[in-house]
């Protein structure tokens, strides 16, 4: 894995390495990648749960508190739940969805598999995805596990990411670059 100079990516990594080994050695991987990814949906779609996890008014008791009951509620349980739990006593849930992104990295890796990041401007069918997957699997020469996002402010097309590439085919930096191209002209 490629190492970075932020110290929020690496809490992430040292933190998702340490609940990697943990699920390796209770053989419970797959669920473990499930509750987490359970969660990362939580967050996506609660504004006030990212707000939870990001400010640093909240004390850690109070964030603890606030986790335990939501991955209560979401039926996320043992590992995860108590990998969530540690991450909130120790005042690292800013880094948790770094976490989640570095455990979906090695998880992979060990299933060898290469992992896509794609932003895209609408949702994808699943035919669309098993498309994007072939293609990515010819280019990777491995199997390709997709995290899609969707941004509607792409306006269409979508943005690829997988390990240091990245490949841009929106509509909106098109016109961007369009725009830009129009300024240095006139």
């Amino acid at each position: 894995m490629a190492q970075s100079s932020s110290p929020i990516s690496g809490v992430a990594e040292r933190y998702a390495s340490a609940l990697f080994e943990l699920a390796r050695e209770e053989k419970s991987l797959s669920k473990v990648e499930a509750d987490l990814n359970s969660f990362q949906a939580l967050l996506d779609s609660s504004p006030d749960l990212q707000r939870l996890i990001k400010s640093p008014v909240f004390s850690s008791e109070e964030q603890e508190r606030a986790i335990s009951a939501i991955v209560s509620k979401a039926g996320i349980k043992g590992l995860a739940a108590n990998f969530l739990r540690v991450a909130a006593a120790n005042r690292r849930l800013f880094a948790v969805p770094g976490m989640i992104q570095a455990f979906r990295q090695i998880a992979a890796e060990a299933r060898g598999e290469a992992e896509a990041q794609v932003i895209a401007a609408h949702a994808l069918t699943a035919a669309q995805q098993n498309e994007l997957k072939a293609t990515l699997k010819s280019v990777a020469g491995k199997n390709v596990s997709i995290a899609v996002t969707v941004d509607p402010s792409l306006l269409g097309g979508m943005v690829v990411k997988m390990g240091s590439r990245q490949i841009d085919t929106s509509l909106k930096t098109k016109l961007n670059s369009l725009k830009l191209a129009l300024k240095e002209v006139g």
